[in-house]
């Protein structure tokens, strides 16, 4: 004859609830699945070895954080190193500029020739403009806002004594720049962008050379370079160019997250290129 067994059976799961669960056995009296009875469950065990995993899974992020830690510091050490070296670079530069203008200068005082004597001075003058507009451009380095306007116009004004046949300043970089103060991560490589422009706009095109920034219904702000000369050839690309005007200026139009853009100016002659940005 088969016996019914009503057996009474505490549940205390991991989760720190209890529950009472009566069950009804027919015959031989076994565990069910899936029930853990109260003297089969030891709580100190079952949380020791929580908290072992719990402390080894610490350890684990505690290691990993120091590890992003020390690779931190070591690109922030290259970033220094990198920036000294930009810095030593530039004074060295300067230095070898301020040498070149020292040495035309002296030809220049030295020379017999009146004539040699004037064009070894107009050198001179360049080449300490080259080095004015390089301090310009590395004027702004560090700062976090830029009045654009103004920087745009010493700029440009720098250019054109530099680009003029006798030294002194030419009213053909026309500046139409709205009144906007860009933050310094912007505006800097905004500067070196229109410096570049202006550079390929001078030995590209031919005539007058605009510059202008104005705002953009889509993008925010839009920059512009023309030259009334020749127009760009079909087919051009500007990721295609292995000049390294153009990949300079690639390289600062993404470093602003901007748009460069380019085709005939507006009245059909000439090349305008333009950066949109925000």
């Amino acid at each position: 004859m088969r016996a019914s067994v009503r057996v009474r059976v505490w549940w205390a799961p991991p989760d720190g609830t209890r529950d009472m669960t009566v069950l009804h056995l027919h015959g031989e009296a076994k565990q069910p699945e899936g029930i853990l009875a109260r003297e089969a469950f030891d709580p100190v065990a079952y949380y020791q070895r929580a908290l072992q995993r719990q402390t080894g899974r610490e350890i684990g992020l505690r290691q990993d954080l120091a590890d992003k830690n020390v690779q931190l510091d070591e690109k922030d050490e290259l970033l220094r190193h990198q920036e000294n070296l930009g810095r030593e670079a530039d004074h060295r530069l300067m230095n070898a500029l301020q040498t070149v203008v020292s040495l035309l200068s002296l030809q220049s005082r030295a020379a017999e020739n009146p004539e040699a004597a004037a064009q070894l001075s107009v050198a001179a003058n360049r080449v300490a403009m080259i080095a004015r507009v390089h301090r310009r451009l590395h004027s702004f380095d560090g700062v976090e806002v830029v009045v654009f306007k103004k920087y745009i116009e010493d700029l440009c004004h720098d250019f054109a004594v530099m680009l003029s046949p006798h030294g002194k300043p030419e009213k053909f970089i026309a500046v139409e720049v709205a009144e906007v103060a860009l933050p310094g991560a912007t505006g800097i490589p905004l500067g070196f962008i229109v410096s570049e422009l202006i550079t390929n706009a001078a030995k590209h095109g031919k005539g007058n050379i605009s510059v202008r920034l104005e705002t953009h219904a889509e993008k925010g702000y839009a920059l512009s370079v023309a030259n009334d000369g020749s127009v760009l050839p079909e087919g051009f690309d500007p990721a295609a160019c292995k000049g390294l005007g153009m990949k300079i200026i690639r390289s600062f139009v993404g470093k602003i997250g901007g748009e460069l853009r380019f085709g005939p100016d507006e009245n059909g002659a000439g090349t305008r290129f333009t950066v949109l940005f925000a």
